[in-house]
């Protein structure tokens, strides 16, 4: 399954976007209201649980310098990437995309496809007012 989010303007140059996304413990600012709870468990994952969901480890998987952070799945049993695609407007600001992958059955992809957009779609939001 694959989501994307709208692309938004950050008033940021990509370097200060870049370092913002790979700095881990940042994600805390970015969660919907729904977040019901957030711990840092090193410098590159951490735990985020959104009300009626369950908890779910994110950890750095990759990154390329000023354009692009991948987190992922810490677990197996929910594989799937979130990456910042991250890309200079202007001399001062950046556009920054996410895109959702996960390898889920027909099932669970049904169930989980809309909260998930709603998610990324927050995210995105949010990275856009850093």
């Amino acid at each position: 399954m694959n989501l994307e989010s709208s692309t938004v303007t950050v008033q940021k140059k990509p370097e200060e976007v870049y370092h913002f996304l790979t700095n881990v413990e940042n994600f805390e600012q970015l969660m919907p209201e729904s977040k019901q709870k957030f711990e840092m468990l090193n410098d590159t994952r951490f735990l985020f649980q959104l009300k009626g969901m369950p908890e779910i480890v994110l950890e750095k998987k990759d990154s390329t310098e000023f354009s692009t952070v991948v987190l992922g799945a810490a677990s197996d049993k929910l594989p799937f990437t979130l990456t910042a695609n991250i890309e200079e407007e202007s001399a001062e600001t950046s556009r920054v995309q996410l895109i959702f992958d996960g390898e889920f059955n027909a099932m669970m992809a049904m169930m989980i496809k809309k909260p998930l957009q709603n998610f990324i779609n927050t995210l995105s939001e949010n990275i856009s007012k850093i």
